[in-house]
């Protein structure tokens, strides 16, 4: 039995669970890397005793569980674990497999129990689900840290310079919720005096979203309203300026939310744990339902950019200065949009795939545009130098004829003279 491991997988993560030699085998078999699943928790999740002394589910009582790591499933990783064959359970979204015999990769294969044969303990299906939730949460915190590092967000500055009481409130907010997942990195649970510093800081997050999308929307209806290519070049610097700082806001909104429901599974491990996994699937559909409405923003912020590029190539032959503006700043609000994306998970990939096709359409459009605004002043200037150069001619035409009738003037002057 310890070269058996249990495998349990919800969608965006799997749990590798058994005793530590198999696992760490398996992963390495793999070249999955991993986190600490949080084994101490687990085990209360699952009402089990001391570390190491019980088994992990009803299946395997003799099994020895001392270890239990966390593996993110990216596209790699998703592939090789699909090769094991996980089996759906009961429990939504939760797939799960027993597999053993150590070696290579193809012998790693499920085992054959027959029908009915696979674990049932509801709390192993609620609880370890929930543990991952969790630590899927903490790396889209992560990555939200590396992405506002990585676009040199002043957040502070922006919430600050905003009028809005609630956007004010937000910095505060953010840290009575890095405070409590202090506090629950030191302490293991949410007690009652931590869960009391952050229950209200939802609707201070929720407001914040709002009005970030409201001034997306808003971006995207000046766009729209302009008509001139100076206005729309004006217009359309002033989205590139500004759209990164409100996409930043949006970010740390997520990330703040993110901490809020990694606090609230605590919570309910805590009180009320036959909610558990029903929770879990709330905080799922409510994260969702956040990324369709910032999806829809972006998406029309994205239509009314392509639209400017597209009406700004169309006049660059009179505008070779503006309308090339106009198609960078749209490239580039676009690219800021994609990247966003990406991070937050915001979308389908198709539509991020159709992005990228179209912020690469319109860096060529911008530089057709630049080729033909410079043919355009390669044509002005060849016409002011044909003009220069036809007057010139035209000039000394001119200076020729009085020239030469001065000169037969003068001769006649002087024949003139010589009669007389």
């Amino acid at each position: 039995m310890e070269n058996e491991i249990e495998l349990m997988s919800d969608g965006d993560g799997l749990a590798v669970i058994g005793e530590a030699s198999a696992v760490e085998r398996f992963l390495d078999t793999l070249g999955l890397p991993s986190k600490d699943l949080g084994l101490a928790r687990l085990s209360k999740v699952l009402n089990l005793g001391a570390v190491g002394s019980h088994a992990a589910s009803a299946h395997a009582a003799s099994q020895v569980v001392d270890s239990a790591r966390w593996v993110r499933l990216t596209e790699d990783s998703a592939r090789k674990v699909n090769q094991l064959g996980l089996t759906p359970t009961k429990t939504s979204g939760v797939s799960h497999a027993m597999i053993g015999t150590p070696g290579d990769i193809k012998s790693w294969i499920q085992l054959d129990r027959g029908p009915g044969q696979l674990p049932t303990n509801p709390r192993l299906f609620a609880g370890a689900p929930a543990l991952m939730a969790q630590l899927a949460m903490q790396q889209a915190m992560d990555e939200i840290t590396d992405y506002l590092a990585a676009i040199d967000a002043k957040l502070d500055e922006v919430l600050r310079a905003q009028k809005d009481s609630v956007l004010a409130r937000m910095i505060g907010v953010g840290l009575q919720i890095e405070e409590a997942m202090t506090i629950r990195e030191h302490v293991g649970r949410v007690n009652e005096v931590t869960w009391s510093k952050i229950q209200d800081a939802a609707g201070t997050i929720a407001d914040t979203q709002a009005y970030a999308l409201l001034q997306l929307d808003a971006l995207a209806e000046k766009l729209e309203r302009k008509s001139t290519i100076a206005d729309l070049m004006k217009t359309a610097k002033d989205t590139e300026a500004r759209v990164r700082d409100w996409l930043a806001v949006l970010a740390r909104c997520f990330q703040l939310q993110e901490g809020i429901a990694i606090l609230e599974l605590d919570r309910v491990l805590e009180t009320a744990p036959d909610d558990l996994d029903g929770h879990r699937l709330g905080l799922k559909a409510a994260r969702q339902e956040r990324l369709n409405a910032v999806s829809q923003s972006t998406e029309r912020l994205v239509a009314r950019m392509e639209s400017a590029a597209a009406t700004a190539n169309s006049r660059v032959l009179f505008n070779p200065i503006q309308s090339p503006a106009v198609v960078q700043a749209s490239t580039n609000v676009t690219m800021s949009i994609v990247e966003f994306h990406e991070r937050l998970g915001v979308g389908a990939s198709r539509y991020d795939l159709e992005t990228r096709r179209w912020a690469a359409a319109a860096a060529e459009v911008r530089d057709s545009a630049r080729t033909r605004g410079a043919s355009a002043l390669g044509a002005g200037k060849r016409l002011s130098t044909e003009t220069r150069q036809r007057a010139t001619s035209a000039t000394e035409k001119v200076a020729s004829r009085f020239v030469e009738r001065a000169r037969r003037r003068g001769g006649s002057d002087q024949d003139g003279g010589g009669a007389a």
